[in-house]
């Protein structure tokens, strides 16, 4: 193990980070998106709900999932080994979520052409349904990545679709979905006003109800089902620090709601869930794909990685273009900021 690898596998659990703080709030908008009223009920304007949420999230969504695309290619070009694997064996479930990733866009881009009520309905509902189901099938890998996989001594994924469908990672899969609305209702919070931000306030205690409920159930089944995520919080106690952090950041939220500071309550949640993928880290580390059947057969960061040459060299496009995402990314946010406002160039 060297430091080039150790790097590799920080810089992923960055670059994971912050796809699941930025595309984590607007994947649970269109979690939330039904629950908003259209332009057909008699008790809103003519621009309806669900109108505002899509343009809260519309300026932005596309440029979050560069975090996304960033993360895919780091992991081929540091670790090729564990990427070969992770898309073979998970090749169903990453062409749902591709498709699915693929069918979100379309609806946010063509769900106001046309006004007829059908029409938008339809696409309502691919937006929901598209952004949920793109949550769930996330939260199911990083479940079975923590639960581990069949794994032969080849390197080469040795279970079925139906040893993906397991309990454990269906349940982590529950909770990236109500996290995500979670962390969305609180950006909403930020995005509108009026009777709409009066509901968006319901839903925050709703889903942070749930969440609480998904954070304890998914801790006891992680305690019991996987007795390894615990082994380097025993090499490294310091670790043990950032869980406190993440249990104050959550005890946070809901006195952010009570007295009405959503910009805290948003932090609150971005922390949350950066924790979250810390203690995600913590349980993998050294390994990218734990083997269930033969624990020696799994793909570390040193048997899966590139050489020392492509691992330095990636480095150094790293520092060079990581600066610009984040100048890009700072740059859309700032231009958007305020409360959603509805003309004629909307969605």
């Amino acid at each position: 193990m060297t430091g080039l690898q150790v790097f590799w596998f920080t810089a992923l659990g960055l670059l994971l980070t912050g796809y699941a703080i930025l595309d984590g709030f607007d994947l649970g908008v269109g979690t939330l998106h039904l629950f908003a009223r259209s332009e057909f009920s008699k008790h809103t304007d003519q621009h309806g709900e669900r109108r505002i949420l899509l343009n809260a999230i519309g300026p932005l969504w596309d440029g979050n999932e560069v975090w996304l695309v960033t993360f895919g290619g780091a992991l081929f070009a540091a670790f090729p080994r564990a990427y070969a694997t992770a898309l073979s064996g998970f090749y169903l479930p990453f062409m749902l979520l591709l498709v699915t990733l693929i069918g979100r866009a379309v609806a946010i881009e063509f769900r106001s052409k046309r006004p007829e009520r059908w029409w938008r309905a339809y696409w309502d509902f691919s937006f929901s349904a598209a952004s949920t189901l793109v949550t769930f099938i996330a939260g199911v890998a990083v479940g079975n990545a923590i639960r581990g996989i069949p794994i032969d001594g080849d390197g080469e994924y040795a279970g079925g679709l139906m040893t993906l469908i397991n309990p454990y990672a269906l349940g982590v899969g529950a909770f990236a979905v109500v996290t995500a609305a979670m962390h969305g209702s609180m950006y909403l919070a930020l995005k509108t006003e009026g009777q709409l931000r009066k509901r968006v306030q319901g839903w925050m205690w709703t889903s942070f109800g749930l969440f609480l409920i998904g954070y304890l159930g998914v801790t006891i089944m992680t305690l019991v089902s996987v007795p390894q995520a615990l082994t380097n919080f025993e090499r490294w106690p310091i670790a043990w620090t950032l869980v406190a952090l993440n249990v104050l950041a959550i005890a946070n939220i809901p006195r952010a709601i009570q007295r009405g500071r959503a910009g805290y309550a948003f932090v609150s949640s971005s922390a949350t869930i950066a924790s979250l993928v810390f203690l995600f880290g913590m349980a993998m580390f050294p390994n990218l794909l734990h083997s269930t059947a033969e624990p020696h057969n799994s793909l570390t960061i040193y048997n899966a990685s590139s050489s020392e040459t492509t691992l330095r060299l990636m480095r150094t496009v790293a520092f060079i273009g990581v600066p610009l995402i984040l100048t890009y990314t700072t740059t859309v946010y700032w231009i958007f900021r305020g409360k959603t406002r509805l003309d004629d160039s909307s969605y």
